[in-house]
């Protein structure tokens, strides 16, 4: 069974992307899925900032990121933190690499 990944993107606390739709990969875990999830989520958020400051719209101060999954929070914290499955080492650096 795949999972669902979902995400909100607000600017001047008004929203104005979302999406919903099921994950392209089968995760075994709610924690592999969370960081599928998490991974899509920067990524589209890190396209819309390019796209916005390439139209002249001025953005200042970082992009702050809310999940609800504590272990997948503090694993991407952690720069010590190792993980065994390739798909979620993958999105791991990923999202590590947005939040450092």
């Amino acid at each position: 069974r795949r999972s669902r990944t979902g995400f909100f993107i607000f600017m001047n606390m008004a929203p104005i992307m979302w999406l919903s739709k099921k994950q392209p990969t089968i995760e075994t875990s709610v924690f592999g899925a969370e960081f599928v999830a998490m991974k899509n989520g920067m990524e589209t958020l890190r396209g819309l900032r390019y796209k916005l400051r390439m139209l002249g719209v001025p953005l200042s101060g970082p992009s702050y990121i809310y999940g609800d999954n504590m272990s997948v929070i503090h694993n991407t914290q952690r720069p010590e933190s190792t993980l065994t499955k390739k798909s979620n080492s993958i999105c791991f650096h990923a999202v590590r690499k947005s939040v450092a």
